[in-house]
């Protein structure tokens, strides 16, 4: 799940996304304060919260942390709307250190290749890459599915040329970390770095 809040933006809305939304022409069912939107086959793919600062003190733009009391809150809401669905917490780092274990040229591409990435816990994540100086052996930093990204972009699960990919390997310009270099390519962390901690991103 993503949470987004910004004010300035949207109003006083928390936006819960739950999927990927692929279909672009979905329905809306508002109660009280609380919307679900629906794909026409009836999947949930997000919820908005309204007038939000009534009932949490949200911190922060963007993907804003939720910790389980909040979550208990937002339940309230929907219980009391009359909506039977209901949120599970979600503390799982979604822009974390990763690890490249395999590399390897795409066989449609003459520029992407398939890795094989370890994110947390062992887990390993084949996510295809552009980048010109991706190599086996590079600790990175990596946007699971679930990451929003600080421009906004939601990371799915998705295909490049035909592969799947679970994630993206993000460059430091993406991360709007400062003074990040304009020249292309991945940020490659130093040796000291530990796979599967969360990883600060800019603003």
């Amino acid at each position: 799940m993503i949470f987004a809040y910004n004010k300035e933006t949207i109003g006083d809305t928390l936006l819960v996304i739950v999927a990927n939304d692929e279909n672009k022409e979905n329905q809306t069912e508002r109660k009280a304060n609380v919307a679900r939107i629906q794909t026409d086959e009836g999947k949930t793919v997000a919820w908005n919260f309204f007038n939000v600062s009534d009932y949490l003190t949200i911190e922060g733009n963007g993907q804003v942390n939720v910790s389980d009391e909040d979550i208990d809150v937002l339940n309230k809401q929907m219980e009391m709307a009359g909506f039977e669905e209901r949120l599970a917490p979600d503390h799982e780092p979604k822009i974390v250190v990763g690890y490249v274990k395999t590399c390897v040229d795409h066989p449609d591409s003459d520029h992407l290749h398939i890795t094989e990435t370890e994110v947390d816990n062992g887990q390993v994540l084949q996510i295809v890459c552009g980048a010109s100086n991706i190599a086996a052996g590079q600790k990175v930093v990596v946007a699971k599915p679930g990451a929003m990204m600080p421009d906004g972009l939601m990371i799915w699960p998705g295909k490049l040329r035909g592969v799947e990919s679970y994630g993206m390997i993000c460059s430091a310009k993406e991360l709007h970390l400062p003074n990040a270099p304009e020249k292309k390519g991945i940020l490659v962390l130093d040796e000291a770095a530990v796979v599967g901690e969360a990883f600060q991103v800019g603003k």
